[in-house]
């Protein structure tokens, strides 16, 4: 066995023994007093607030919660080997499909009247305090003046995003497909660190490296709502974020009830204080998260099914060969 997959394993299998193996049952109806969810890394602060509202619900009272958080494909891919899981948030679509896979989510998670996500943001360009660089689009991340921060695309789906954001920038702007796939070989030579996790990429730009984190919008709002010095623009043209959310099989129906008190106005709304565009339509302040021009997505570039295999297969995709001339790591 490879030793990123053992190293996943046994961090499985601790968490497994501290979350009690994901909750208890009471009883036959398959309600639970405890559920574990799994997330990536950048949501924790709404959990953090959801979690106590929902245990003062009727489906909520008595049941207590287990918390995990990192990268996006770390955390399903920890699932899948075996990391007790009752509830999932994670970052992009195929993080979710992987357990459909290993028979741990039901294939029918989407098929609800929100397609499975729970909320939305877009990428953005956080830049520092003043933005001293003269950051205003795309085409400024490439300059040899600026040093670029972005997660690594093999662990963040944070970073997927970011990916799929700056190559569909340029074909929205008219470029070739060749053209796009040049602009992310130039952008990466640019990228000083590449961490694991989106909120660790926070982290080092907090810390004072790069010029330029590109980033989920709610990230930096975070930032500024904890009071860190940064501004940040939204592009004209960039991608729309969904990310999902789904019951595990052993979950039970108080891991569904979670699942859909996540996604009623008044959570929705906690997601919208915390800098999410909220998943229902009515609940977006158009004055606070106004459309960006030329506002794109995943479907308009490909799916994710054919996006994961062109741009983030280990071997033979576009992000693969772009990191390892640039002398990055693929490992998980």
């Amino acid at each position: 066995m490879p030793r990123n997959r053992i190293v996943v394993l046994l961090a499985a299998v601790a968490l497994v023994l501290v979350a009690g193996c994901g909750g208890s049952s009471d009883g036959g109806s398959g309600a639970k007093s405890k559920l574990t969810l799994v997330a990536y890394s950048t949501p924790r602060e709404v959990y953090e607030q959801l979690i106590p509202d929902f245990q003062k619900t009727t489906a909520g009272k008595g049941v207590s919660f287990e918390q995990s958080y990192g990268s996006s494909g770390e955390q399903s891919r920890a699932v899948e080997s075996g990391l007790a899981a009752d509830v999932v948030a994670l970052s992009l679509a195929p993080d979710v499909d992987r357990l459909v896979d290993a028979g741990i989510v039901s294939k029918d998670w989407t098929n609800d009247e929100f397609d499975g996500m729970v909320s939305r943001s877009v990428v953005v360009l956080a830049v520092r305090k003043g933005n001293p660089k003269h950051i205003r689009g795309w085409a400024d991340l490439i300059r040899d003046d600026v040093d670029m921060i972005t997660p690594n695309p093999f662990t963040s789906g944070g970073a997927r995003w970011n990916v799929m954001a700056a190559y569909g920038a340029e074909r929205k702007e008219g470029k070739s497909e060749d053209d796009a796939v040049d602009y992310l070989r130039r952008l990466f030579h640019n990228v000083s660190v590449q961490d694991k996790s989106a909120r660790e990429s926070l982290q080092t730009f907090l810390g004072g490296k790069g010029d330029v984190l590109i980033a989920y919008e709610n990230e930096a709002i975070t930032a500024q709502q904890n009071g860190e010095k940064l501004d940040y623009i939204v592009p004209k043209q960039t991608i729309l974020i969904e990310n999902p959310i789904a019951a595990t099989d052993d979950g039970g129906e108080t891991a569904q009830a979670f699942v859909d008190f996540a996604r009623s106005p008044a959570a929705q709304r906690v997601f919208a204080e915390k800098g999410y565009r909220s998943i229902r339509d009515d609940l977006v302040d158009k004055a606070r998260y106004p459309t960006p021009a030329a506002l794109f997505t995943i479907a308009d570039l490909g799916g994710w099914k054919d996006v994961q295999k062109r741009f983030f297969d280990r071997e033979s995709g576009i992000m693969a060969d772009i990191q390892r001339e640039v002398g990055a790591p693929l490992d998980d």
